[in-house]
């Protein structure tokens, strides 16, 4: 099993959030960044695979101010040695193909090939919409949303990663999509060297591009998307042999979708899956569940049920959420109850990824240390 450390990054604690536009404040994310640094070589120090960052804009709230993962890739892996850096994920619909390819592949070479690529759909529609408006109008599609916007945002989000993959495995690219032509039209180039030492061009006129640089890593980093919920993200996952993270959702679903992945992929049960948990540890349960009510309940209830991501828990016979601290839902309580609940999750659904959430900001930094090293001494060899 591999263990990835989850960010939005969050900026300030809970009561300085609670004051209102504490995104405002640089002296919030210094600290914010600051505090990374020492758990990202801690991360590196203990053994964990990778750091992971997610992509949203304009969060004055002071949750998810994370809007360029790449360049946290990078801060991070500037700073460390041998944990990766990824991105879960980059927005496609919101972003131009070609420059997302070209930063990772970037970030590739600047890490020594400890790149990861995680792509996401987008679902906020206060960011997507004004970001995405290159690309003719696509809209954030929250998640269970199944309408022409979810459409048009899964379109938008297959056509550039189409984009993406040939320009990292192709010498030069032309595309003509729906939403991206490469080249947009008739463009002239009538430069001698490009036809004397490069490629792409007849009678002065661009017909494709080289993206460059391509990645260290062949034939390109690997691929994750987060946070697939979906039979029909789950067989994109299962063809583009990426990597599925499914979020908190019923067991009993958690677990068909396993099953889609293996059935669609010919891989064993589990193979190409990874879970987001919630992750805290204290010296008692009680302690755990106050710091988690203040942490990742507080950030869920407030920030993210509205968008929906709580649907997926609902038991479709009694309309009732499962108990997320029985079912493994949430990792949290001391070392060993936090050991058992690991056990029983990799026993009914034996993913090869756990993408371990701390809330950082919303949890004072050295304790989140201490949770972390736990989890890696005191629970994982147990597990294992």
């Amino acid at each position: 099993m591999k263990v990835s450390l989850f960010y939005l990054p969050t900026v300030g604690t809970r009561a300085e959030i609670e004051r209102g536009m504490v995104g405002l404040r640089g002296d919030l994310y210094r600290r914010m960044l600051s505090e990374l640094s020492e758990q990202a070589k801690l991360a590196d120090d203990l053994g964990y695979d990778s750091i992971s960052f997610t992509e949203h804009h304009f969060h004055g709230e002071g949750f998810e101010l994370s809007n360029n993962p790449v360049m946290l890739d990078l801060f991070v892996g500037m700073q460390t040695r041998r944990i990766r850096v990824g991105q879960l994920g980059v927005v496609l619909p919101a972003n131009n193909p070609l420059r997302v390819a070209e930063d990772i592949a970037m970030l590739d070479h600047m890490t020594g090939g400890r790149a990861n690529a995680g792509f996401a759909r987008g679902y906020q529609r206060r960011w997507v919409d004004i970001m995405a408006q290159q690309t003719h109008g696509i809209h954030g599609a929250q998640p269970h949303q199944h309408d022409a916007i979810d459409e048009a945002n899964r379109a938008a989000f297959e056509e550039c990663y189409r984009i993406i993959k040939r320009a990292w495995t192709e010498d030069t690219l032309s595309y003509q999509g729906k939403y991206w032509r490469v080249p947009p039209g008739e463009t002239p180039w009538p430069l001698e060297a490009t036809r004397k030492w490069g490629r792409g061009v007849e009678n002065g006129i661009v017909k494709a591009v080289s993206v460059v640089p391509k990645p260290l890593q062949k034939p390109h980093p690997p691929v994750f998307q987060p946070f697939a919920s979906s039979e029909r993200s789950i067989r994109w996952c299962a063809a583009e042999n990426a990597t599925a993270v499914l979020p908190p959702l019923f067991p009993a679903y958690e677990h068909q979708l396993c099953e889609i992945y293996a059935e669609a992929s010919g891989k064993p049960l589990g193979e190409g899956m990874g879970v987001l948990r919630d992750l805290v540890i204290a010296d008692t349960d009680e302690e755990a569940k106050a710091i988690w009510r203040d942490s990742g309940y507080f950030c869920g209830k407030e920030w993210f049920e509205p968008f929906g991501f709580s649907q997926g828990l609902v038991d479709p016979k009694t309309g009732k959420n499962p108990d997320l601290f029985e079912n493994g839902l949430a990792l949290v309580g001391s070392v060993d109850t936090v050991t058992r609940q690991l056990e029983g999750l990799v026993k009914r659904l034996p993913v090869r990824w756990i993408f371990a959430w701390m809330y950082n900001g919303l949890i004072p930094s050295d304790r989140l240390m201490r949770m972390m090293e736990l989890f890696w001494t005191r629970v994982l060899p147990r597990v294992a």
